[in-house]
């Protein structure tokens, strides 16, 4: 008899998950092809276009989900009360019909989820799939934070700049503008290489994870910290070569760079560099002697 409440109960529970699932696929199918396409395609808003990463994210949240399901399933069945609240909220952000409070609901109703049929200990099994939906969940924040940016472009126009007339080639910055060549190219807020630096810090985050070098404080401020060191060097470098094909007058090389293929191109060949780079990191840091390891050899 026990054995076969337990197969009855193992049967409920997975035509719940089930259940859910459909749901689930129903409600946000519609939505996620929406920012599949837009990224794809490019025909959606520059702030959108931000959460770009979420092409390879979302994915990876779905496998690690997959994943963990063994694990999932031996959790006890146990509900907290968030779990409902975010629920609610998010069932009231996705019917508001408000572009913006659908896309939150989402994550909003994913963790949900998760706490309302496992409790704390499902939500941390499911912990990392969640933060990167969430990181990969469009909203306003790129608006948001592109005011303050202004150091940083100017940052980068003075940089590039600089490189550009070591090379002979005449050269005026006036804040965040470059003259060459009788032509002017401004590190705009998204030329400032936001979109990038977000990318980078998320391909960090799942290299870290990947890895397990996230378990890792020390590795992982240090790679985190480099990969932004990376990301603006990079986008310095791309911001060099546009105002010299801007000014140069070679437009084929300048539209390339800037807004066909060449610049999907160059952000993919930035993010393999994080590759040996935490993999050297890594290394380090497991061969630096602890103060445990420095005896006198007594």
């Amino acid at each position: 008899m026990q054995i076969q409440r337990q197969l009855k109960n193992t049967n409920s529970s997975q035509l719940i998950i089930l259940a859910i699932l459909v749901i689930l696929v129903l409600l946000y199918a519609p939505v996620l092809l929406h920012w599949w396409e837009g990224w794809i395609k490019k025909n959606i808003s520059t702030e959108h276009e931000y959460f770009s990463h979420g092409i390879i994210g979302i994915p990876f949240a779905a496998y690690l989900a997959w994943k963990n399901r063994a694990r999932w399933q031996r959790l006890p069945n146990v509900s907290h009360p968030v779990g409902a609240f975010l629920l609610v909220v998010g069932a009231t952000f996705y019917l508001s019909g408000v572009s913006e409070w659908v896309n939150l609901s989402f994550p909003m109703i994913l963790a949900g989820i998760c706490l309302w049929l496992k409790g704390v200990p499902g939500f941390k099994l499911q912990g990392f799939a969640l933060l990167l939906v969430f990181l990969a969940t469009p909203t306003a924040i790129p608006y948001l934070v592109a005011p303050y940016t202004l150091p940083l472009q100017s940052f980068i126009a003075g940089t590039a700049g600089f490189i550009l007339s070591q090379f002979g080639l005449p050269v005026t910055v006036d804040g965040i503008n470059i003259y060459t060549g009788g032509r002017i190219v401004e590190v705009a807020p998204y030329c400032a290489g936001l979109k990038m630096l977000f990318t980078t810090l998320y391909v960090g985050l799942m290299l870290l994870y990947w890895t397990g070098a996230l378990s890792s404080r020390r590795t992982t401020i240090w790679f985190l910290s480099t990969a932004v060191v990376i990301s603006i060097s990079a986008n310095i470098i791309r911001n060099t070569l546009l105002t010299f094909f801007h000014g140069t007058g070679q437009e084929g090389a300048f539209h390339w760079l800037h807004d066909s293929w060449g610049g999907d191109l160059y952000s993919a060949l930035m993010l393999l560099a994080l590759v040996p780079t935490l993999n050297w990191l890594d290394q380090y840091f497991h061969e630096v002697p602890t103060e445990e390891g420095l005896g006198t050899g007594e």
